[in-house]
């Protein structure tokens, strides 16, 4: 009876996977697709190349001079662009070369092309939406850009490989502020373009202890980075921009009342943070009220400072 049992339970599974093996047969046979992990990962290798190709081809575009004598400014497009722009629209450009991105003076250039959108239109087709940023040599040190002018690529896969098929540029928009962008600390302060030719100041924050084991005695201290106006004179002083930066741990002892940072009972106002450090501004920082100190304020109250992770 055993041995009989058996047999029936060998003989159902056998059944049982043939009808899977032909139902799974069935499916491919009738172009149903069977999801796999490389269809995603191909997806995602696919925008990562769409998006390397027009990172670099807007890293060409300062090195095109548009004004250049046609027969130079046809060879200069070939050298610039072949390998990144299909050749029929290197062509079209060569027909007409103010439709054409590149650098139309010495100063502003443009420096780059930063993405906003890249979207699968089809199989072998995105279609990536950003805008050409244009620089001068103030945004070169300081950050920021000048003007940006918007842009929208086509990129076609042809013989395996990404190629930009098709362009199509907007209109420039002048940047109305400047930036101050500090590596060290991570952040990005936005500010009008009346500051230009700002200066920096770095000074020391101490914190003394609340405790009653330590009490009045400096236990901790970090950098304050001030913003200073371009007009500031030592006869005539302006309102700085004072930024605090603590660490992480440091602002804790703050807000826990362990630390006192200043004589006024008030702690400083968070500005921003990321993964290493909190930004603040003093309490009663234009207790004075020095010249400027209104358009301070107004520059305070647009939240103008950035913080990007180290």
């Amino acid at each position: 009876m055993k041995k009989l049992i058996l047999i029936f339970s060998i003989l159902f599974l056998l059944f049982s996977q043939s009808a899977c093996n032909k139902e799974s047969k069935n499916d491919q046979d009738n172009g149903i697709a069977q999801p796999t992990e490389n269809t995603q990962k191909t997806d995602e290798e696919n925008k990562k190349a769409v998006t390397d190709l027009v990172e670099t081809f807007g890293n060409t575009l300062q090195t095109f001079s548009l004004l250049e004598p046609k027969d130079i400014l046809d060879k200069d497009m070939e050298d610039s662009y072949s390998g990144l722009v299909s050749q029929n629209l290197i062509d079209s450009w060569k027909a007409d070369p103010l439709n054409a991105p590149g650098r139309l003076v010495s100063s502003p250039w443009p420096d780059r092309i930063e993405i906003k959108t890249l979207n699968k239109i089809s199989k072998g087709e995105y279609q990536v939406e950003g805008n050409i940023i244009e620089i001068t040599n103030d945004e070169l040190e300081h950050g920021g850009f000048f003007a940006e002018r918007p842009i929208t690529l086509t990129v076609r896969e042809t013989n395996n490989k990404w190629m930009i098929d098709e362009v199509s540029l907007g209109e420039y928009q002048e940047s109305t502020t400047i930036t101050y962008n500090n590596e060290n600390y991570g952040f990005k302060f936005q500010l009008p373009k009346s500051w230009v030719g700002y200066q920096i100041i770095e000074t020391k924050w101490e914190g003394r202890s609340i405790e009653e084991t330590q009490s009045g005695e400096i236990v901790e201290s970090g950098t304050i980075i001030s913003i200073r106006h371009p007009l500031w004179t030592k006869d005539k002083p302006r309102q700085d921009i004072p930024i605090m930066i603590f660490t992480l741990s440091q602002w804790d002892l703050i807000q826990e009342e362990k630390t006192s940072v200043g004589a006024a009972p008030i702690n400083p106002s968070e500005l921003g943070r990321n993964n290493n450090y909190v930004f603040a501004l003093p309490a009663r920082y234009n207790y004075a009220f020095p010249t400027g100190y209104e358009e301070v304020e107004n520059i305070l109250n647009e939240n103008p400072l950035e913080a990007y992770d180290l």
